[in-house]
C-alpha cells in the first residue's frame, strides 16, 4: 500500500469553457495553501496568470510564490509529467486541465497506459467544473459536456447564484440522470475547499466501495431490491417535487447479487464486454464475491481498459456481495443483465 502512496496524485479537471476551471486553478496557483501542486494547462492565455505572483519563468514553466508552478501542455502529456518528475523538489500534487471541448477519458487512460507515468504518478480523480445557468442547453447541444459530467469523480456545480432555486433543482435533476455517483458541490465562483476537490482516491482499488450514490444511502427503504436505476427514479418519493429525468442515451446500470460469482465465467465475460461495448462504456467499477475465494476482488475501468486485484479478506460477519456500476452511453442494459447472471454460481 505505501508504494501508492509515494506516487503523485494526478486530478484530471474538465468542464464546458466559461465554466468556472480558470478560476479553481487561479486560486491553487495563489492562495496560501502552503502545498506545492503543478498545474498543467492548455493555454496561459486562458489562466492570464497574475504577473505580480510570478517569481521565476523557466521557458514554458511559471512558478509562483506560493510554491506551485504552472505549465502548458504542449503536445505530450506523458512527455510533460516525465519533465516534472525530474524536477528538483516533488509535487504534493498534479492537476491536468482539459480543453473545454474535450472528453477527458483519454487523459484518464494515460495513467491507465504508460509504465513511467504509472511509475510516479496516480490517477486520483476526474473533477468536472459546470455552469449551472447554461448546463442544460449543453447537455443538449454538446455530446462532450455530457461526457464530462458521465465522467466525473467530483462535480463543482458553479455560479448558482445567478439561477433560481427551481432551475437549481432542475439541472441537479439532469446531472443526476447521467451521473447518479459523484459527489456534488453547489458553489459560486468556485469557492469549492480544495480538499474537496483534490487527493480524493476515487481510482484508489481500495476506495471503490464508496460505490453507492450519496443520495442513494439516504433512500435505505430501498435497499433491499435490486433498483434498476437509470438515474432518473431516485427523486420519486423525497418530496422536492423534483421533476423526473430520464437521459436518453447516458445512464448507469447498477448490478449487485449476494450470490458467488464463477470467477472463471465472469472474468472472461466482463473483458469481452468492455472489448465489444468499451466505446459505450465511460466508467466502470466493481467489488466481487468469488466462488471459494476468501479475498475480495476489486476492479474498475476506463472504456476498454481494466485493473482490478485481490484486495482483502472478506471480514467476519460482513456481507458478501457483489455489486458492479457501469456508466456510459446507450447500454446494452438487459444483455449485460443476462450476462452478469450468467456468471452466478448456480
Amino acid at each position: 500500500m505505501s508504494e501508492t502512496s509515494q506516487k503523485i496524485p494526478v486530478t484530471v479537471l474538465t468542464g464546458y469553457l466559461g465554466a468556472g476551471k480558470t478560476t479553481l486553478l487561479n486560486r491553487i496557483l495563489s492562495e496560501n495553501h502552503g502545498k506545492k501542486y503543478a498545474v498543467i494547462v492548455n493555454e496561459f492565455g486562458e489562466i492570464g496568470i497574475d504577473n505580480d505572483l510570478i517569481i521565476g519563468a523557466d521557458e514554458e514553466v511559471f512558478e509562483m510564490n506560493n510554491g506551485c508552478i504552472c505549465c502548458t501542455v504542449r503536445g505530450d502529456l506523458v512527455r510533460i509529467m516525465d519533465g516534472l518528475m525530474k524536477r528538483k523538489g516533488k509535487f504534493d500534487a498534479i492537476i491536468v486541465e482539459t480543453t473545454g471541448l474535450a472528453d477527458p477519458a483519454p487523459v484518464a487512460q494515460t495513467f491507465f497506459v504508460d509504465e513511467d507515468v504509472q511509475k510516479n504518478a496516480r490517477l486520483d480523480a476526474v473533477v468536472t467544473v459546470a455552469d449551472a445557468k447554461w448546463l442544460s442547453d449543453r447537455l443538449k447541444d454538446a455530446p462532450e459536456a455530457k461526457n464530462q459530467i458521465a465522467f466525473a469523480d467530483v462535480i463543482v456545480l458553479n455560479k448558482t447564484d445567478l439561477v433560481s432555486k427551481g432551475e437549481l433543482a432542475e439541472v441537479e435533476a439532469r446531472i443526476r440522470a447521467i451521473n447518479p455517483y459523484a459527489k456534488l458541490h453547489r458553489t459560486e465562483r468556485c469557492s469549492v475547499a480544495l480538499a474537496d476537490v483534490l487527493d480524493r482516491g476515487a481510482f484508489d482499488l481500495d476506495r471503490i466501495l464508496d460505490i453507492e450514490p450519496d443520495f442513494l444511502e439516504a433512500d435505505d427503504h430501498d435497499h433491499d431490491h435490486d433498483h434498476h436505476h437509470h438515474g432518473h427514479d431516485h427523486h420519486h418519493d423525497h418530496g422536492h417535487g423534483l421533476k423526473h429525468y430520464h437521459d436518453e442515451d447516458m445512464q448507469s446500470l447498477s448490478l449487485k447479487t449476494d450470490k458467488p460469482l464463477d470467477p472463471n465465467v465472469f472474468m472472461p465475460w466482463l473483458q469481452n464486454l468492455v472489448q465489444v461495448e468499451g466505446g459505450k462504456i465511460l466508467r466502470s467499477k466493481g467489488i466481487l464475491a468469488f466462488h471459494d475465494d476468501d479475498d475480495r476482488y476489486v476492479f474498475q475501468g476506463v472504456h476498454m481498459m481494466l485493473e482490478g486485484n485481490h484486495q482483502r479478506k472478506w471480514k467476519e460477519g460482513e456481507k458478501r456481495e457483489s455489486r458492479l456500476v457501469f456508466i456510459g452511453r446507450e447500454l446494452p442494459e438487459e444483455a449485460i443483465r443476462k450476462g452478469f447472471e450468467s456468471c452466478i454460481v448456480s
